[in-house]
C-alpha cells in the first residue's frame, strides 16, 4: 500500500465515523442550529484530517520546505518511463535559526523529480559523505535568499511539492507542480552569544 492510499483509507474511516455521528445527531431531539453546527463541524474536521495525515511521523511530508535548513541526507529516485514512475527527491533536513543553529527536530520532505535539482542534491550528498555540513535555501521562494520570480512578480513563500502552498490545501499547482530550485552551500559555524566582560 502506498502512502496516499493509507491517507485515503484513514480519512475515509474518519468520514464514516463522522457520518455515523451525524446520523445520531440528526435523529436526536436537539435544536436545528445545534444539528447544523454539528454537521458543519464534523464535515470540516474530516477534511482537515485528510490533509493533516501526511504529517505523520516517519513519512516524508508533501509540504513547503523551511526557508533555510541543514541537509542531513538525501535520496534521489530517478524517473522510470517503463514503470510509469515520475521519480522523487527525498530530503531529510533540520530547520536553521538566524544563528545557524539547527532545530534538533529532523523532518523528511519529498519533492517531485527534476534533473536540475537531482544534480544539485547529488553534489550536496557527496559533500555530506566527506563530512561537510550543508546549508540549503529554496531559491525563488519567499525568504529563501533567491530572487524574484520571472516577470517581476514577488517571491512566493514555501517550496513544497509544487513550491507554493499559498493557494490553500486544494491548490492543484501546489499538489502537482514542479520541484523548487534549491541553493546548497557550506554551513557557516553557529553564531555564539557575546561573552560577558570580566
Amino acid at each position: 500500500m502506498s502512502l496516499q492510499s493509507e491517507i485515503l483509507g484513514l480519512a475515509l474511516a474518519y468520514a464514516t465515523l463522522g457520518a455515523l455521528l451525524l446520523i445520531a445527531v440528526t435523529r436526536g431531539n436537539l435544536p436545528w442550529r445545534a444539528k447544523a453546527g454539528a454537521i458543519v463541524a464534523t464535515s470540516a474536521l474530516y477534511v482537515v484530517v485528510f490533509f493533516r495525515l501526511q504529517g505523520l511521523l516517519g513519512w516524508s511530508a508533501y509540504e513547503a520546505l523551511p526557508p533555510r535548513f541543514e541537509l542531513l541526507w538525501a535520496r534521489v529516485v530517478e524517473s522510470d518511463i517503463v514503470d510509469n514512475e515520475a521519480g522523487a527527491i527525498y530530503l531529510w533536513v533540520e530547520t536553521l535559526d538566524d544563528s545557524n543553529r539547527p532545530s534538533l527536530v529532523p523532518r523528511a520532505y519529498v519533492l517531485p523529480y527534476s534533473a536540475e535539482l537531482a544534480k544539485k542534491v547529488k553534489v550536496a550528498k557527496n559533500e555530506l559523505m566527506l563530512g561537510h555540513h550543508i546549508e540549503a535555501k529554496p531559491k525563488d521562494f519567499g525568504s529563501g535568499g533567491g530572487q524574484n520570480n520571472p516577470g517581476g512578480a514577488p517571491a512566493r513563500t514555501g517550496g513544497g511539492i509544487g513550491g507554493d502552498p499559498s493557494g490553500g490545501f486544494l491548490d492543484t499547482t501546489f499538489l502537482g507542480g514542479g520541484a523548487p530550485s534549491i541553493n546548497f552551500a557550506p554551513l557557516p559555524p553557529p553564531i555564539l552569544p557575546p561573552k560577558d566582560e570580566p
